[in-house]
């Protein structure tokens, strides 16, 4: 995104009035995947994920992102933390540059927040896009406003995934943090395609089951199938998604997807478009075809024979 042109006469356009949060309403409602895998790490891993990003204090518990101002707008921040000195402390997650008029809502956010709750608030950007050097200094006659940038691009994924192998050949186990870690890797720089990121990402995850709760490794195996998502093709999605089916998470998707399935075969009015609705859906997921025809198996109470006979049947 650039910050402007010059040098010659602008041509007027239509101004787009963009929501409180500074998105353009033709895409309100379209998926960001970068601040929803982030704003899930930042939820449930704070402790581990800010001294990774060289954020300083330590955190006592979150703090609101909610904050009603008089125009009765509501601001929405991605997240906060409270720090145990009182401070606050606000992350934005942004996977374009930095533009001026981010640095305004930015600066409106900690004015409210430090106004209603009489505290003070320091704005940390963490920036997955490219730029090397990302605006960070807001200057509007004699007041300067500033933010900290955290470039994800500038961390070097090779190093990463270099150390934990060479801590497992000694022996030695990865902290909490490293896993963690491990979740900023498809946004960090490297030689490894973030496919193959990912993959070694979910594999070092599934052999440290015994490390963290069952609830955290789903939500870090969520974080990394979110960016999968974002960044991977068909053909490099589907590898993940095998690894994914594996899981407790792929169970899980896998679930959700045969409801949809069936709501989808439902469209068709008879059975037969619920049978075709579960094994496309189940397809799409990365569930491989064996998997699938125990699925039509329990789901309609059938031989395996029969089942194996409508997969073969919608398993395009």
């Amino acid at each position: 995104m650039a910050y402007g042109t010059g040098g010659c006469v602008k041509k007027r356009t239509k101004k787009i009035n963009k929501t409180p949060e500074g998105k353009n309403p033709a895409t309100k409602n379209s998926i960001h995947h970068e601040d929803l895998a982030l704003k899930t790490a930042a939820q449930y891993f704070g402790e581990e994920l800010m001294p990774l990003l060289g954020i300083q204090g330590v955190v006592n518990y979150i703090a609101p992102t909610e904050t009603v101002i008089l125009e009765a707008r509501q601001m929405y921040q991605d997240f906060n933390y409270v720090r145990k000195d009182g401070a606050w402390i606000h992350l934005e997650f942004e996977s374009d540059s930095i533009t001026k008029e981010d640095l305004k809502r930015f600066r409106e956010y900690e004015a409210a927040t430090s106004r209603i709750h009489h505290v003070e608030v320091i704005t940390y950007v963490i920036c997955s896009s490219k730029v090397k050097h990302p605006r960070t200094i807001l200057k509007e006659g004699i007041n300067v406003y500033q933010v900290k940038a955290v470039r994800l691009k500038g961390k070097d994924s090779d190093q990463l995934f270099k150390r934990l192998k060479e801590n497992a050949e000694q022996g030695l186990k990865p902290s909490k943090a490293d896993l963690v870690s491990l979740l900023l890797t498809p946004l960090m720089s490297g030689r490894l395609r973030i496919e193959e990121r990912i993959i070694k990402s979910l594999n070092i995850l599934q052999n440290s089951r015994e490390l963290i709760t069952e609830m955290e490794l789903e939500k870090m195996q969520a974080v990394l199938y979110t960016l999968a998502d974002k960044f991977l093709n068909e053909t490099e999605l589907n590898r993940v998604k095998e690894m994914i089916a594996m899981t407790k998470l792929g169970e899980m998707l896998v679930e959700d997807g045969i409801k949809r399935g069936i709501e989808r075969g439902l469209e068709e009015g008879m059975e037969k478009g619920i049978e075709k609705g579960i094994v496309e859906t189940c397809r799409e997921l990365g569930v491989s075809f064996d998997e699938t025809i125990k699925k039509i198996k329990q789901r309609f109470g059938i031989s395996e024979k029969e089942a194996r006979e409508i997969v073969n049947k919608y398993w395009l």
